[in-house]
């Protein structure tokens, strides 16, 4: 009589064990063109973006118990058409990067689309991490991007890596939701943006353009088209725009902001003498994307 009972992977020390684990290093991740992710939201927007990107998830493992308690995942795994490993919860912490994997953790390919790609499909909002070298910063910005509608995400090069576990986690799902381009160069990257007519925005907290009198102005023109046209000297909250956000330390820095077709502070009415990069970025991506929208309901 054959059993039917899955195989459970019980050696920490087993050679798959440990190419899994190799991929919490950036070396491991470049020789292998994958990176790891863990936990049940993160993994489950892996698998839902499978379908679109093809060979997406690579791998899922689990321990015994894990699916029949979160039952979206049996329709999820099966449409994917992808089959848990089972593994015990020593192999599955050997696996992780974290000391609490939750029950699921996912291998997954690193898919990088072409910048000419998402230029020539017209976008109307991109974020720009320029030397963004937090995790945290970079995930918040990029869920940021996400809830805003952007269209894709671009971290020059010299910010964090965005496959790293860390920045992956920060991300909850989001890195699977919209194009993200990872270590491009700065000059490529505005000089290709501007040639497809898009405006380039700097954050800079210490700008002439005030981003609360951009949104009335842009809120007033989609409510009185005919009465309030914008001036060429100053930035159009509706129109398609690239937003540059700096390095947590040093912000911006002059190349980088005089790249920019125009720069714009975040208004600030208490006694804080900044935003956090994350936070700045939010307030100024919703801007945007406020402005867009504007009229369109």
């Amino acid at each position: 009589m054959t059993s039917t009972t899955p195989e459970v992977m019980t050696n920490p020390r087993a050679e798959r064990v440990k190419a899994v684990a190799r991929l919490a290093n950036r070396k491991g991740r470049e020789n292998s063109g994958q990176f790891l992710v863990e936990g049940p939201q993160a993994v489950r927007e892996a698998l839902r973006a499978h379908g679109a990107q093809q060979d997406l998830v690579r791998a899922v493992y689990t321990v015994p118990g894990f699916i029949e308690s979160h039952t979206e995942f049996e329709a999820l795994l099966r449409e994917a058409r992808v089959t848990p490993r089972l593994v015990t919860g020593e192999v599955l912490l050997a696996m992780a990067d974290t000391q609490s994997p939750q029950g699921i953790l996912a291998v997954v390919s690193m898919h990088q689309p072409e910048l000419s790609e998402i230029l020539a499909a017209k976008p109307q909002l991109i974020a720009v991490l320029c030397r963004v070298q937090d995790p945290g910063n970079a995930g918040t910005i990029l869920r940021a991007a996400d809830a805003a509608g952007a269209d894709a995400v671009v971290l020059t090069k010299g910010s964090v890596d965005i496959y790293n576990p860390k920045a992956v986690r920060s991300t909850v799902g989001s890195l699977f939701h919209l194009p993200v381009l990872s270590n491009i160069e700065f000059e490529h990257l505005v000089a290709a943006a501007k040639a497809t007519d898009i405006q380039v925005l700097a954050a800079d907290g210490y700008a002439a353009h005030n981003l609360d009198e951009l949104q009335d102005r842009a809120v007033l023109r989609a409510h009185h088209p005919e009465g309030s046209h914008p001036s060429q000297n100053e930035p159009v909250l509706e129109a398609r725009s690239m937003w540059l956000f700096g390095n947590e330390g040093q912000g911006l820095d002059e190349q980088e902001k005089d790249a920019a077709d125009f720069r714009v502070a975040v208004p600030l009415y208490g006694v804080a003498e900044s935003l956090n990069v994350g936070t700045a970025a939010t307030v100024c991506l919703y801007g945007s994307a406020r402005a867009q929208h504007s009229g369109k309901n």
